[in-house]
């Protein structure tokens, strides 16, 4: 889905992306963000494995966080670090983009309520996460949530569907979205018990274990298996 409302489909590769009747070659146009989110709601700990690599158990409930719409950046965007901060990290992760307003949705109904699926990069502020709380400038600074290329409908995406983040070409994240610790499914209701989702919203489903610092020059890509690559670009702040 772009940002008129269009869904994108698994093949956008092979036969270009349609928008308002005309098809684009993808190398020819600038892929937006593909929702314009009142919110983007945020999973920690979901991954067994990366729980553990932070020396922390799985929690009992969705541990949640926020990511605010300044947070959102696009595929192939550039995006700079923070200045003077030591330690910022990539996190690969599955992002839901919700296709309905919704609100108190129950665990067998909810993937009704789901547009498609995409890429996202959960870009953390590990100096400021460690003090605060609430994570807010530890997880919610300016372009901290890239999300894309596509939205693609659920129906294309395997239920074991490989998540794999790479830096620089190395592989860094290998897993699998069957191994979440809490499904799509029960972290809508979990959400939908305290707020109302928008279409549009995002729910970032949280990051196999694999994360790791980012430094000037660096190119991370997610890629899910039924959707694609998400691409970004990491600079030094400009001042």
């Amino acid at each position: 889905m772009d940002r008129s409302g269009n869904v994108l489909f698994g093949d956008w590769k092979e036969h270009g992306i349609e928008h308002q009747n005309k098809i684009y070659d993808p190398s020819d146009i600038d892929i937006l963000a593909p929702s314009n989110p009142t919110k983007i709601i945020c999973v920690g700990r979901n991954y067994l494995k990366h729980a553990e690599e932070m020396n922390n158990e799985l929690p009992e409930r969705p541990l949640l966080f926020i990511k605010t719409p300044n947070c959102l950046a696009s595929h192939e965007d550039y995006i700079e670090l923070l200045k003077d901060i030591k330690r910022m990290d990539y996190e690969g992760e599955l992002a839901v983009i919700i296709g309905q307003r919704c609100k108190h949705v129950k665990v067998d109904e909810a993937l009704d309520v789901v547009e498609g699926y995409s890429c996202f990069i959960d870009v953390t502020n590990r100096d400021d996460q460690r003090w605060e709380k609430n994570w807010f400038r530890g997880k919610a600074f300016d372009n901290s949530a890239p999300v894309g290329p596509v939205v693609v409908s659920p129906r294309y995406i395997p239920d074991d569907a490989r998540i794999q983040t790479r830096l620089n070409g190395k592989v860094k994240q290998d897993s699998s979205i069957d191994h979440m610790h809490f499904s799509v499914a029960e972290l809508i209701e979990e959400i939908t018990r305290y707020i109302t989702l928008e279409r549009g919203d995002i729910i970032a489903t949280g990051t196999p274990e694999g994360v790791g610092p980012l430094n000037d020059g660096d190119t991370v890509e997610v890629e899910i298996e039924g959707i694609g690559t998400l691409r970004n670009y990491f600079i030094k702040p400009s001042r």
